[in-house]
């Protein structure tokens, strides 16, 4: 086996190593991201049975401080009315830092029909 062989082997590794540590500090990173889309989602299908807007909107808030929901609030909230058919739907974008000047932008949407 000559040496340039062996050095492959090395450097494989390490760029391995390096991968697997990028996508663990990622993952990191966005696992919080998911969690509050998820818990949002969550609270905004159970405060759409609330009643009213400002009702769906008071509840959502109670929602959002024990569920710890920070990207939106209540008055982000966009509840329509049409022939019957209400929707109440949120939308919001959220950046992670990567590394220097990258950043991931994540947009994150959710909606409730009542």
């Amino acid at each position: 086996m000559s040496m340039s062989q062996r050095n492959t082997g090395g450097i494989g590794l390490f760029l391995n190593i390096a991968l697997f540590v990028g996508v663990v500090v990622l993952a990191v990173e966005l696992v919080p991201t998911v969690t509050e889309y998820t818990a949002a989602k969550r609270a905004l299908a159970q405060a759409a049975r609330a009643g009213s807007a400002n009702d769906i909107r008071s509840d959502f808030d109670r929602r959002a401080m024990v569920d710890d929901i920070r990207s939106i609030s209540g008055k982000d909230l966009r509840i329509l009315a049409d022939n019957g058919k209400n929707t109440v739907s949120f939308a919001y974008t959220r950046e992670v830092h990567l590394v220097g000047p990258a950043y991931l932008l994540l947009r994150y949407t959710g909606r409730a029909d009542y």
